[in-house]
């Protein structure tokens, strides 16, 4: 026989039974240790989804509100190209009513048309009647050709009108 068999091995029954009690108690206390673990994590879950869902919201509310920010940037853009093209529409009818009021001033009433009334020489002024020229006027008023000339650098002496004012050089 072996010896396993021919020696007295009574605590060997009690060994196991006290392991299987020991195997017990441990699995009883992990169990209320998952038990718990599981309690704390299903308290935690919803702090979570709830702070998540928050998250969410808040993150609707921004885009939201770039989406808005971004179309009022689109209407103003529209907006200030809009005042752009009539600020420029306005400065070109300013600037074509500059044109014609200067033009208005250096235009000269037509040769043969009467003008609003008679036309007035002023103390150092002469009008060109029928047949003058610069020499004739300048004998006539004790003055050189080359006086009356400088003092009328954009009259064209061969091109005198009937009714046209000329300066007259001072009197010496």
């Amino acid at each position: 026989m072996d010896t396993i068999s021919r020696e007295n091995n009574s605590y060997l029954p009690v060994a196991g039974v006290i392991v299987g009690v020991l195997a017990l108690v441990l699995s009883g206390v992990a169990l209320a240790k998952i038990s718990s673990a599981k309690k704390e994590i299903s308290a935690q879950v919803e702090p979570l989804s709830l702070k998540i869902d928050e998250a969410e919201g808040q993150a609707r509310n921004a885009a939201a509100s770039a989406d808005k920010a971004s179309g009022n940037i689109n209407k103003l853009a529209t907006d200030t190209q809009s005042a752009f093209q009539q600020v420029a529409q306005e400065l070109g009818n300013i600037r074509g009513e500059i044109t014609k009021v200067q033009e208005a001033k250096v235009t000269k009433a037509a040769p043969g048309k009467a003008a609003a009334g008679p036309v007035v020489a002023g103390a150092d002024e002469y009008i060109i009647k029928s047949g003058d020229t610069f020499a004739k006027i300048a004998r006539a008023q004790g003055a050189t050709l080359a006086d009356v000339q400088a003092v009328n650098p954009g009259v064209d002496a061969g091109k005198l009108k009937v009714g046209q004012k000329i300066k007259l050089p001072a009197k010496k």
